[in-house]
């Protein structure tokens, strides 16, 4: 039997992206319909590989394919909250990145979410996995968990 998760803290992030709800982004239920979050993930991720050029989307030769996301629930965010988007890098292998996000309202310390994506990072135009990019290594590091 696995254990619960526990939401992480602010601190545990070093860098963090902002955005802003929509009044779409609610459900039925009143709260922010899980699939938005991933839309978070990569949005938060992407931002930070582009503001630091680790990766030039769409013109590079290299590019991140998600392979694999999850995400733990703890509390729930509502338009019109803004969120905290909290990244770092878990682990750095040959051709993949493990990214670990939290999703924290506005003035909140504890993760209402949190997950992980991974993405491979491939050639372009032939799809095939290539290693990471050296320049991106140096920028990923910043971000990598102690």
């Amino acid at each position: 039997m696995t254990s619960k998760p526990t939401a992480s803290r602010r601190a545990d992030y070093p860098h963090f992206h902002a955005l802003q709800t929509r009044w779409m982004d609610n459900d039925v239920y009143g709260h922010v319909n899980n699939v938005v979050y991933y839309s978070w993930f990569d949005t938060a991720v992407n931002h930070f590989l582009m503001a630091s050029r680790a990766l030039d989307i769409p013109g590079g030769d290299v590019i991140g394919l998600v392979i694999e996301t999850h995400c733990n629930y703890f509390a729930p965010v509502s338009f019109p909250d803004t969120v905290q988007i909290g990244v770092r890098v878990a682990s750095v292998g040959n051709s993949s990145v493990r990214y670990e996000v939290g999703i924290f309202r506005e003035g909140g310390d504890t993760a209402a979410a949190q997950g992980h994506f991974i993405h491979v990072y491939v050639d372009a135009a032939t799809r095939r996995p290539v290693t990471v990019p050296e320049r991106m290594r140096s920028v990923l590091r910043t971000i990598l968990r102690a």
